[in-house]
């Protein structure tokens, strides 16, 4: 699961350098960043120079920790306190060879720097025939295929019980505040069941006709390691994915990580919208 010596190591490296102590943070997917260029006073970490952080190697993945503020919540009806926000820009995945212990590393330092609230981003392709390629669709729920999960191995009681409830992993009052926002701001946000497996290779139609039928409507290579960990730790979670092409079979035509990362940059900027307005909503 991790020695708990590189968590402090990885802790020490960035309290030492800001004085920036968010309590919410984004962890941005393929394609998906843009949200670290809308924060003022921002300060960044490369991945490289964090003790023990795991390098992205994934295209569309920038490969840093962007610390800084959003204009932020209402202390009194004139006043707005800046909002300090972690980014993680780029993530590590389990198809890149790194252990399930390297891909939630990341989310286990946000953890004990304090972060109680993350919302989860990712590319996803499209298996619920209802919805469409640069769509987001808030996650409901998830199904792990990746057969792996970041808890096995002895338990580091420091973070979180041996058997940890994800019966809501996805926190139900997070899910009701950002349909509030997406209403308010006219954004449509489909919902579903995030089904994660370990790529890098594409599903086969056969493969989406199996995940239709045990219920997921989208289905990606990330997130749900990072949610298992994010919740043993006691920290709440959202997840969006954005639709960036219709899952094998469902269109008669192949699937490329161009596709991916294109439809990614046509959709960044009403995800940027959705978050900034969402972030200062999760009450942590």
């Amino acid at each position: 699961m991790g020695d708990s010596s590189m968590f402090q190591d990885a802790k020490a490296f960035i309290e030492s350098r800001t004085k920036l102590r968010p309590s919410v943070a984004v962890v941005l997917g393929s394609g998906l960043g843009g949200l670290a260029d809308e924060l003022i006073g921002s300060e960044e970490f490369l991945y490289a120079n964090i003790p023990h952080w795991p390098v992205s190697t994934a295209v569309g993945h920038a490969g840093k920790l962007v610390f800084g503020m959003l204009p932020g919540r209402i202390l009194d009806e004139h006043e707005l306190a800046p909002l300090e926000v972690a980014v993680i820009c780029g993530r590590a995945h389990l198809y890149e060879g790194y252990t399930a212990a390297q891909v939630t590393f990341g989310v286990r330092v946000l953890g004990i720097l304090g972060v109680r609230a993350i919302i989860f981003t990712n590319a996803a392709g499209g298996i619920n025939t209802s919805l469409e390629r640069g769509g987001l669709l808030l996650i409901t729920d998830h199904i792990n295929l990746t057969g792996a999960n970041p808890l096995a191995g002895p338990n580091d009681d420091s973070l979180g019980p041996r058997f940890p409830d994800m019966s809501e992993a996805y926190s139900r009052a997070y899910r009701e505040t950002a349909r509030q926002v997406a209403r308010e701001l006219g954004i449509k946000l489909n919902e579903g069941v995030y089904a994660a497996v370990l790529g890098p290779s594409y599903e086969t139609p056969s493969e989406i006709r199996y995940l239709r039928t045990i219920g997921a409507d989208v289905v990606g290579m990330s997130t749900v390691p990072e949610v298992i960990a994010a919740n043993h730790i006691g920290i709440r979670c959202i997840g969006i994915s954005c639709v960036t092409n219709m899952a094998a079979g469902i269109l008669p035509r192949k699937i490329s990580h161009e596709e991916v990362l294109e439809t990614g940059a046509a959709v960044r900027d009403t995800l940027v919208k959705f978050l900034k307005a969402l972030l200062p909503r999760l009450e942590t």
